[in-house]
């Protein structure tokens, strides 16, 4: 196959899948009804109204854990793929990846430095 019709192949797909779901939404309006409730808009937990108001503030202290957490996160979804080539790379791998934790290290140092780690 020649690159247009690898593009062709592609254009099509894209033009079926936007058909498919104009037809699905079209479809799923013309036989669903639709009601008004005054329940719908509420928001609830565990089948109760929310005794607290949904959209609360959070304490400035939070953001750093959350913050440490995504740097774990990360480390954990580059270590996989890593751990997976890593035999056919060899010592480069391993030299990277240290350069990426060696980074990920500093991030946690300065979260300790801040006092996101201490017990609130």
């Amino acid at each position: 196959m020649s690159t247009l019709q690898h593009y062709l192949v592609l254009a099509g797909l894209i033009v079926g899948t936007i058909g498919l779901v104009v037809t699905l939404l079209l479809l799923a309006r013309a036989v669903g009804q639709t009601r008004a409730e005054a329940g719908k808009d509420v928001p609830f937990a565990g089948g109760t109204l929310a005794p607290k108001p949904v959209w609360v503030r959070y304490h400035v202290r939070y953001y750093g854990v959350a913050l440490l957490f995504l740097a774990f996160d990360m480390e954990m979804a580059f270590m996989y793929p890593w751990a997976v080539v890593y035999r056919e790379l060899g010592l480069p791998a391993l030299l990277d990846m240290g350069v990426f934790l060696s980074v990920l290290f500093l991030g946690i140092l300065y979260g300790w430095s801040e006092g996101a780690l201490r017990r609130q």
